[in-house]
């Protein structure tokens, strides 16, 4: 028999609204909440661990210890309780209350010699982000670096469009400074995605270890990615207007990249 809660005014449940609605709270607790079976299954399969599983057998019908991680406590609740904490309306009824990793660029380890690394500069939307790590999730990219990171990765909308690669993807997080200087220790060439002193893409070499870098469609990058890069590059425009999303121009830099490298 799980332990059941009926109320909405249940400490726990309060704590799993504000942890859902502040970044503050996250990273004071140590803990997020993922919701939905398919993202639980994907950060189980990351390696992450739950403190708590909470379902609702109105809406979940499957056995919610399939999901457990090792002294995971299950707790059934409410309809009205679910609904609550639930910040999407179309899940399947289950929620895990898990527990944050460490993302620092300083411990980030590449595997291979000749990486393949998407770097983002202060991404501000959540749903943009979310793109990023689907496209790179599709790429199968040995790391993304967030710079200067404008929220935190554990954003419930971050999770959601990701659609939960954001648990199976190497992420990670750090100043510009600091993500410059573990690029040159490692001797990974930089290719910035900005209009100064650029030449098109399709025209450089991304076979050795490469980090493709981009920034926000409003401001673009700062200015120490654009001297300190290897190549400056840009995609050629032939509508009237000289921007896209970011995620669209990752997409083509990124599969650029993997063509060269025939797809390995």
């Amino acid at each position: 028999m799980y332990k059941q809660i009926s109320s909405t005014q249940n400490a726990l449940i309060k704590q799993l609204v504000t942890l859902s609605e502040k970044s503050r709270e996250r990273k004071k607790t140590g803990l997020f909440v993922i919701e939905g079976a398919r993202e639980i299954s994907l950060a189980k399969k990351g390696g992450y661990t739950f403190k708590q599983l909470l379902f609702c057998a109105e809406i979940f019908k499957d056995n919610p210890t399939e999901f457990a991680s090792e002294n995971t406590e299950i707790i059934q609740i409410s309809e009205e309780v679910y609904q609550k904490i639930a910040y999407r309306t179309t899940t399947e009824g289950i929620l895990a209350v898990t527990e944050i990793k460490e993302h620092s660029v300083s411990n980030l380890i590449l595997k291979i010699e000749n990486p393949l690394i998407l770097i983002a500069e202060a991404p501000e939307k959540p749903g943009n982000i979310g793109a990023l790590l689907r496209t790179a999730d599709a790429a199968k990219l040995d790391a993304v670096i967030i710079a200067n990171p404008k929220t935190d990765i554990y954003n419930p909308n971050i999770i959601r469009s990701s659609v939960g690669c954001v648990f199976t993807n190497t992420v990670v997080t750090g100043t510009t400074d600091e993500i410059i200087s573990f690029l040159k220790t490692q001797n990974i060439q930089i290719f910035s995605a900005t209009l100064q002193d650029s030449k098109p893409y399709y025209e450089c070499d991304f076979i050795k270890g490469t980090a493709i870098v981009v920034g926000t469609e409003a401001t673009g990058l700062t200015e120490a990615w654009r001297t300190e890069s290897t190549q400056n590059i840009i995609i050629p425009m032939q509508g009237e207007i000289d921007s896209m999303n970011v995620s669209v121009a990752a997409g083509i830099l990124i599969f650029e990249a993997k063509r060269q490298r025939k797809f390995q």
